[in-house]
């Protein structure tokens, strides 16, 4: 995807200036951690920041007041679940690969 392509293009630019690459909130979904794999490499790590849904939804709700969004708990809960939806095959899938390292 798009998204692939622009990190792609973003570490070659840099691979002879750095030891690594830091990559945050992707991959979202277990086919773009596939083509990632099969485009650019494995990761040598994949951190999996736990939250519980508590805190993420009052963290949700206090950004949407104060960017004055029309974020409500309903709106909120739907990302919620939707996230935890994507990112279970994601868990299990580096997990599996011990590639996964939970921080709560």
């Amino acid at each position: 995807g798009v998204v692939l392509e622009l990190l792609k293009e973003a570490m070659v630019s840099k691979l002879g200036d750095t030891k690594g690459f830091l990559i945050d909130g992707y991959p979202q979904e277990l086919k773009d951690a596939e083509e990632f794999e099969s485009k650019i490499g494995e990761p040598k790590l994949v951190l999996c920041l736990e939250c519980s849904a508590e805190s993420m939804s009052s963290r949700l709700l206090m950004r949407a007041q104060s960017s004055q969004s029309s974020e409500n708990t309903e709106t909120t809960e739907e990302r919620i679940e939707s996230y935890y939806q994507a990112s279970k095959p994601l868990i299990a899938y580096y997990g599996s690969k011990t590639q996964l390292c939970k921080v709560n």
